[in-house]
């Protein structure tokens, strides 16, 4: 893989792990680190599941738009809206549109842009020490990286309104209780769990994946008759593919498929 400043990239044949790798800022995101996770997102090759997760005791604390000591990016009129438009925002969209699983490893803080990316996972895993914040509120600001649609949707708007006009810091075991994250682990736990669970996605139907979350955010989005197009259209493309055709061998000889992700 090739080399980036602010995350380390490692495959693990089909599976692919992202490490935010700022330690010494709780991962706190530049517009750099954005950047480049949109450009793994952007190419993923052949990988068939992407893993996210920090390096050290944090997740990711927020966006850094003065990462290098150049508080520019902050004084200039409209940086944190040229930084939203051109980096962070992109960034977000490429995980949530990925063709293949994503599942985020939180091991500490998520805050701002770092609850959004985190969020942006189809399987959010956390230890118990995580916690999810919208503090934007403290400083008078919004909160932003598509945090306002991913929390509504997850977890209703009465909620949302809680965590983002009171900037509440939300527990790894409220979250799950909430249904904002899939699951709840020991800290130490945490890596293990949410590996095996990579490895076992990277290793079933890629396409039929891709086309579960396609169906997915046309639900979230669109109307009940989209939804049934949307499902129809993509259960003859998926009914085509290798994978199915495997699946379905597989069912009558009763025995476990073995899926190649085409």
């Amino acid at each position: 893989m090739s080399d980036y400043e602010t995350i380390s990239v490692e495959r693990d044949g089909p599976l692919l792990t992202i490490t935010l790798n700022r330690p010494d800022r709780l991962n706190a995101m530049p517009p750099q680190m954005a950047d480049e996770i949109g450009a793994v997102f952007y190419d993923l090759g052949d990988a068939r599941a992407v893993l996210i997760t920090g390096e050290g005791k944090g997740f990711c604390s927020g966006a850094d738009l003065a990462a290098r000591g150049d508080r520019s990016a902050l004084d200039a009129k409209g940086g944190s809206h040229r930084a939203l438009i051109n980096d962070y925002n992109p960034a977000i969209n490429l995980v949530l549109r990925a063709p293949v699983p994503v599942i985020t490893a939180v091991n500490g803080p998520a805050a701002g842009v770092g609850c959004s990316l985190a969020l942006a996972g189809d399987f959010v895993l956390a230890g118990k020490k995580a916690y999810f914040l919208q503090a934007f509120v403290n400083i008078g600001l919004v909160p932003d990286g598509g945090s306002t649609w991913l929390l509504s949707r997850a977890i209703g708007r009465a909620r949302a309104t809680r965590m983002m006009m009171l900037g509440e810091k939300i527990g790894a075991e409220q979250a799950e209780d909430w249904g904002l994250i899939y699951k709840v682990v020991e800290d130490d736990a945490l890596m293990d769990e949410a590996r095996a669970l990579a490895t076992k996605l990277a290793n079933g139907p890629t396409l039929a994946y891709a086309t579960m979350k396609k169906n997915i955010n046309t639900a979230m989005d669109g109307a009940l008759q989209e939804v049934f197009i949307a499902e129809a259209e993509g259960q003859r493309l998926v009914g085509e593919s290798d994978d199915a055709k495997e699946g379905g061998m597989a069912f009558l000889q009763k025995r476990k498929a073995e899926f190649k992700g085409r």
